[in-house]
This record gives C-alpha cells, sequence and structure tokens, in this order.
C-alpha cells in the first residue's frame, strides 16, 4: 500500500515537472516573437562608400522583423549578399528593443585596369565594382572580368602580392605586372622597381624589400631584387645609366642583372653587403717598360 502511494506520489510530482516545462517553454516561444522584445532600434557601422545608405536600409528592414530574443543572422547577410563590399555582420543585442550591426567590409587592395576601365578587388579577389580606384595600385589585365570573383590567375598573383605588403607601402605602389624574366613586379611611385620572381615567401620578400629602401646606399637605384630574399640587391639597369649619360666603360653584374659600373650607382645589399658571384671588370691601361740608356 505505502509503496503504490510513493509511486503515485513520483507520478504525480514527474506529471506536475512535465507541465511546468511545456507552460515554460510555451511562454517562452510567445516571449521570443513578442512584440514586447521587438527590434525597434538599429545601429549600423562600418559601412560606407557609395552603396553605404542602401546597406544600412537594407539591414534596418531585415532586422525591424526580428527580436532581440531571436536575432536571424543569416537573414541580415542575405539582406547585403547583393553588396560584395560586404564581408562579413557583426551582431549584438541591446535588450529589449536594440540591435546593434557592425558591418565588416571588403577593402581594396588594387584597381584591376584594361581598355580606360577599372574596377577595384579586395584581397580574396573579390570584384568592388562601386568602389573607388582613384589611390589604388593598377593591376593591368587583357579584360575586365565579370561576375563578382576574379578567376585569372597571374591577376589574382598580384592581388596576393599587394595584399602582403605593409601598409605603410602600398598607397607607394604604382603598379603591378608581370615581367620576364623577373616574375611579379611592383612599380613604385618616384620609386625603384621591386622584382619578386613568384608567390612563395611574400612576407619575407616585403621585410627584405624595406630593408634595402632603408638602406642610405640603395639611394638612386632604379630597382631592388628580392627574388632570393635572403640575398637582396639594389642597382641600377641599363637602361636608367644609358638615360644618364654616365660612362658604360666595364660591366658589373649582380645576381644575373648586369649594369653598367664605371660611373653608375654603386650596387648595394640588403645589410649592406656585397652579393656573391659578383664580378667586375675594368679597363687599365698597361704600363710601358722602362726605356733602356743608349
Amino acid at each position: 500500500m505505502i509503496t503504490r502511494r510513493r509511486v503515485n506520489l513520483r507520478l504525480r510530482v514527474a506529471i506536475g515537472v512535465l507541465a511546468a516545462l511545456v507552460v515554460l517553454g510555451g511562454g517562452w516561444l510567445w516571449l521570443r516573437g513578442s512584440s514586447l522584445v521587438a527590434v525597434r532600434n538599429v545601429s549600423i557601422t562600418g559601412v560606407y562608400g557609395s552603396d553605404a545608405s542602401q546597406i544600412r536600409a537594407a539591414l534596418t528592414l531585415s532586422a525591424r522583423n526580428m527580436t532581440t530574443l531571436e536575432v536571424r543572422l543569416d537573414q541580415l547577410r542575405t539582406a547585403v549578399a547583393p553588396y560584395p563590399v560586404v564581408k562579413d555582420l557583426r551582431v549584438s543585442t541591446q535588450f529589449p528593443h536594440g540591435l546593434r550591426i557592425r558591418v565588416i567590409e571588403q577593402l581594396p587592395v588594387a584597381a584591376l585596369t584594361a581598355g580606360g576601365r577599372a574596377v577595384a578587388v579586395s584581397g580574396d579577389g573579390t570584384l568592388l565594382r562601386d568602389v573607388d580606384t582613384g589611390s589604388l595600385p593598377a593591376i593591368p589585365v587583357d579584360l575586365l572580368p565579370g561576375g563578382s570573383q576574379l578567376t585569372d590567375r597571374a591577376a589574382l598573383d598580384a592581388v596576393a602580392l599587394l595584399s602582403a605588403a605593409p601598409g605603410r607601402l602600398l598607397s607607394r605602389i604604382a603598379q603591378v605586372s608581370e615581367v620576364a624574366p623577373h616574375g611579379l613586379v611592383a612599380q613604385l611611385r618616384s620609386g625603384p622597381d621591386i622584382y619578386f620572381g613568384d608567390t612563395s615567401d611574400l612576407d619575407a620578400k616585403w621585410i627584405a624589400a624595406t630593408g634595402v629602401l632603408a638602406e642610405p646606399s640603395a639611394a638612386g637605384a632604379t630597382y631592388i631584387d628580392v627574388t632570393d630574399p635572403a640575398r637582396s640587391v639594389a642597382g641600377a639597369s641599363p637602361q636608367a645609366v644609358a638615360a644618364a649619360g654616365l660612362a658604360t666603360t666595364g660591366t658589373s653584374t649582380t645576381g644575373g642583372l648586369t649594369s653598367p659600373s664605371t660611373g653608375a650607382p654603386s650596387t648595394a645589399s640588403s645589410g649592406s653587403q656585397q652579393t656573391a658571384g659578383s664580378t667586375d671588370t675594368t679597363q687599365q691601361s698597361t704600363p710601358s717598360p722602362p726605356s733602356t740608356g743608349g
């Protein structure tokens, strides 16, 4: 008899707990979709450019169909999907009616140029068609790509090079192109060309280039070669020396690059070390033998 009473008591407790959970669950579901916590105040930061007002409007409209207890990030992302400049969103709530949205924008690193037209591109190859390209480094291409993503391998290599560039140098780069036999070449505004070769070890190559640029002995150089970042060199091309009207007696060869030596700017390497394998030949006069007395 006592055992049966205990079983009935436990059953009643279990039913009561289950009923309470159902009521609480239903109340929670009702509350999270209730106007009591509806989003009314939307704060949006981090968005700039020509599409800023449209992006804000799209996010605000989508957010006001939500509550602070039920924020649907996927719907917010869908609302700004037509705008490639938006990379991601960061969302936080301010109970009961506030929603903060921080827009993470794609940053342009270069302008693809063809036929007098240009389109900005981000570091991951996203095309940013409504972004101003005036101050961006140029990447010449045969034809501007369609769609929303860059697929040309050579152009993607140039984008990767610029993405790895130190911020203080990026604004000094006028153009990046592929030039035989030097591979990727970054042309500085009012400065030397930088030979990178391929896209391997880009961080090390940029560090080497920055080091050579800081060397006083590299002043006046027309190129910096960081194809091998451990043996970076700076020097003057034969064309630059000829244009300067300097003497061309003898030649100096450094790392496979040849430039006239007599009267030309000296070749400097990172750390002010002479590049191994360099040769320097100059014409020398042979003294005449002493005359013998008659």
